[in-house]
């Protein structure tokens, strides 16, 4: 049966729906167009009961990708503490194999408190980070598990360790151990080492990456200049020539693009009403991933991954929703 492992992070969610806030239009500020406003010192009730729910991106597509039914480990590190607990179990939960889960003394597992906006359908993220910048590359562990792909999001670095110097281990282990590499680069990544990213991707089986994030890596690249950046077809075909050998591009509302180097195709973004937009790329991504592993056609895996994500944008949390079986 085929494995696969994912690698990164997992958080505690806690979710508070709310119908306060005035949403403010700040369209010269390009970096933060839209904020929310509350009264300093106000003190606001909650529309809905508060959801808790795991969350970050591996924990996210692991759980998406065992309830479509495939073998699936996490590499994650969590705390010595309560959260860190209940994110095992919640994992174990949802059918994840948990032998590759770290969890670090003296360390706290990460928590996120997610304000929810009801009227704007959108929301804001406070995170509190500590075990994931923690994580071990323990490549010998990951070895033993004989899984045939890795699934790399987001990593994380600190001091001790930055999350390139994992990535390079992670990079060795996949092409000493034929090990297929599916990527989903975090702009933090693309933004501290864009050269290191690029590296992954010409190792890299799928790549799934938001549309932003596809512009900021092309620019980088020669021959990408001016209206070509803004055009799917050119992005997709820039990183698969890197030798990504399929390109999945996600763009929100607009839906996706898939290229595996013969076919283009674009699927829509389904109209449902949102309750919380926070796990829907990571939803499409084990969607996508798991039609992929069950050899589906590419407009089978666009199929998935948007189908997948348009459940679970209808619950609060980042895995309530996911689908199950066959899609």
């Amino acid at each position: 049966m085929t494995k696969i492992v994912c690698i990164g992070s997992s958080a505690k969610d806690i979710i508070f729906p709310i119908n306060e806030g005035e949403i403010l239009e700040t369209p010269n500020d390009l970096e933060a167009q839209k904020k929310i406003v509350f009264e300093l010192g106000a003190k606001y009730q909650v529309a809905l009961s508060r959801q808790e729910s795991i969350g970050g991106c591996a924990a996210n597509v692991a759980c998406g990708l065992a309830r479509l039914g495939i073998e699936t480990f996490c590499a994650t590190r969590v705390g010595d503490d309560d959260a860190g607990n209940w994110m095992k179990k919640e994992l174990e939960n949802n059918g994840v194999e948990t032998s590759l889960v770290q969890v670090g003394k003296n360390h706290r597992s990460d928590l996120s408190a997610i304000i929810a906006n009801i009227p704007s359908e959108d929301r804001i993220i406070f995170s509190d980070r500590d075990s994931n910048e923690k994580l071990e590359i323990a490549s010998q562990d990951l070895e033993e598990v004989g899984a045939q792909w890795i699934f790399v999001s987001s990593l994380n670095g600190n001091e001790e360790e930055s999350w390139d110097k994992k990535l390079d281990k992670i990079l060795n282990l996949t092409s000493e151990k034929e090990i297929r590499l599916i990527f989903n680069p975090g702009q933090k990544n693309i933004k501290s080492n864009s050269q290191k990213v690029l590296e992954a991707i010409a190792q890299t089986e799928i790549l799934i990456i938001n549309k932003d994030e596809a512009i900021e890596i092309v620019d980088k690249l020669d021959g990408a200049k001016g209206e070509t950046l803004n055009d799917e077809k050119f992005l997709a075909e820039k990183l698969n020539g890197v030798s990504a050998k399929t390109v999945v591009l996600t763009d929100g509302i607009r839906g996706a693009w898939g290229f595996d180097g013969k076919e283009f195709l674009h699927i829509d973004a389904k109209k449902e009403k949102v309750a919380d937009s926070l796990g829907a790329g990571d939803a499409f991504s084990s969607g996508f991933i798991a039609a992929h592993l069950k050899e589906k056609s590419l407009k089978e895996c666009l199929r998935w991954g948007i189908e997948n994500s348009t459940s679970v944008i209808q619950h609060y949390g980042a895995i309530e929703g996911l689908l199950k079986g066959e899609i």
